[in-house]
């Protein structure tokens, strides 16, 4: 197990999100999936999607650009939701397009820099910047991009006896 936890170290998984390069550890991936139909969940956060069933587990999904406050974009054959898992809960991610999964040494991963007026609301989930050539990543803190109030709701909502499909 710890040389596979080894072999893990420095790899991430990265992914576009509006203008951005993102990365998150690859030991918190479980699978990438395609885009596949979700089941809304009302009255929940604009960018809590709903939930999925993958092979008869129910996700809840949320959608990173929304959760970023960025402009939602139309999901396409690119789409991909990227399953995680995050405070012993399973999510799925839903973003607009996989890059790569990169290998970023620890020397080449800088603490995140606290310019600007703190407006950018993605600045609260990168914990740091990940250098790939001349390319920089933005890696991102999965437990900050779910907090505690959304958990208990999509738990509470996968838990919900399912009554009658939805309508068309």
């Amino acid at each position: 197990m710890s040389e596979q936890h080894d072999t893990q170290k420095d790899k991430y998984v990265t992914f576009k999100s509006g203008n951005e390069y993102f990365g998150l550890k690859i030991e918190y991936v479980n699978e990438i999936i395609v885009f596949q139909e979700i089941t809304a969940i009302p009255e929940s956060e604009d960018y809590i999607k709903g939930l999925i069933n993958l092979r008869g587990k129910i996700i809840p999904v949320i959608d990173v650009r929304i959760r970023f406050k960025q402009e939602p974009f139309e999901y396409n054959d690119r789409t991909c939701i990227i399953v995680i898992n995050v405070k012993s809960t399973v999510v799925g991610l839903i973003v607009e397009k996989i890059a790569e999964v990169a290998e970023i040494p620890e020397e080449n991963v800088l603490p995140s820099p606290t310019l600007g007026h703190g407006d950018n609301s993605q600045n609260q989930y990168v914990y740091a910047i990940g250098k790939v050539g001349d390319n920089v990543k933005l890696l991102l803190d999965p437990d900050k991009l779910i907090n505690d109030e959304d958990l208990s709701a999509m738990e509470q909502a996968q838990e919900a006896p399912e009554e009658g499909e939805e309508e068309l």
